[in-house]
C-alpha cells in the first residue's frame, strides 16, 4: 500500500511543480512560497479537524516537537529554494535537481537511521545522482 500512496505523491509533486512554475510568473518567489504555504497549512489543518485527531495534539511528545519543528524548518528553506530555482530556470532541469533529495535521503537514512542500503536502493540512488548532474553540466 505504501507503493500507491509513494507513486500518488510523485504524481501530486509533478502537478506541483508544473503549476508553481505557471503561478510564479511575474510574482516573487518568497511571495509565491508563501501562498502556496498558507494553502497547504489551512488543508493540512482541514484534514485534521475533519478527521477529529486534533485531540491528540496533546500526545505529542518532546522529541516529536523537536524533530517536526526541524522537518518544517527544512521543508520551508527546501520550498523557497526551489521555488527561486523554479522561477530562474526551467521546470524539466530544477526537478530532476531537486530530486536529488532522494540520494541524499538514501546517505542519510544509512549513517542517521541505520537503514540497510540494499544493491537496488545504492543502484536507484546512484542513477538519479546521474540524471541530476546531466541536467547541472
Amino acid at each position: 500500500m505504501w507503493a500507491v500512496f509513494a507513486l500518488l505523491s510523485a504524481v501530486f509533486a509533478a502537478l506541483t511543480s508544473i503549476f508553481a512554475k505557471i503561478g510564479i510568473e511575474g510574482i516573487n518567489s518568497n511571495l509565491a512560497t508563501a501562498i502556496r504555504t498558507l494553502v497547504v497549512l489551512v488543508l493540512a489543518w482541514g484534514i485534521v479537524f475533519a478527521t477529529g485527531v486534533h485531540h491528540q495534539i496533546g500526545d505529542v511528545g518532546r522529541k516529536s516537537w523537536l524533530f517536526l519543528l526541524l522537518s518544517g524548518l527544512a521543508t520551508g528553506a527546501s520550498w523557497l529554494f526551489f521555488y527561486k530555482a523554479l522561477q530562474i530556470g526551467d521546470a524539466s532541469r530544477v526537478v530532476p535537481v531537486d530530486k536529488l533529495s532522494v540520494a541524499i535521503t538514501i546517505l542519510l537514512s544509512f549513517f542517521i537511521l541505520h537503514e540497510a542500503v540494499t544493491f537496488k536502493v545504492a543502484a536507484g540512488g546512484l542513477l538519479i545522482t546521474a540524471g541530476a548532474l546531466l541536467m547541472i553540466f
